[in-house]
């Protein structure tokens, strides 16, 4: 647990500060009230909740709580990082997405995904998810608490004409 706590933080930590009502730093004493207050907001059913916890600089790094399974997504332009907080599941990654809608300009979404590599999930399980690449996750019975960060790799400015 003491590890876990100490990577959340290295996670929060190195994120740059943003907009007003963005935060630069969460404790790791934050984490688990935070975990507590998400899981208060859902309703019945509600299968999926997020909350920002760190942003700035194009990177979120927020609290993903699943209590269902969702659609396999892909992030085009975002690697993410995620550390597992609580609960279990799985993480389908790689493969192809099957009927892909892009949502919006960092969010496409599918029907499921052939092929790529299933690994369980329990806390304190790190994963790293390169832009492009189809995931989803699927969600044990005492549900899935990931920190993630999404990060959006900076590209180099075009050459001065």
């Amino acid at each position: 647990m003491r590890l876990l706590l100490a990577l959340a933080t290295l996670a929060v930590a190195t994120v740059a500060p943003a907009q007003e009502a963005a935060r630069d730093f969460a404790a790791a004493t934050d984490i688990p009230r935070a975990v507590a207050a998400l899981e208060a907001t859902m309703k019945p059913g509600q299968g999926f909740a997020m909350q920002t916890l760190v942003s700035g600089g194009g990177s979120v790094v927020a609290l993903e709580y699943w209590k269902a399974e969702g659609r396999p997504a892909v992030h085009p332009d975002d690697n993410e990082y995620a550390t597992v907080v609580a609960g279990s599941g799985t993480l389908l990654s790689g493969g192809r997405l099957v009927d892909p809608h892009v949502v919006n300009p960092g969010l496409t979404d599918g029907a499921r995904i052939e092929g790529g590599t299933t690994r369980a999930l329990r806390p304190g399980d790190v994963l790293l998810i390169p832009a492009g690449v189809p995931h989803g996750f699927g969600v044990g019975a005492d549900g899935l608490v990931l920190l993630g960060t999404k990060i959006t790799p900076r590209r180099p400015a075009a050459p001065a004409r």
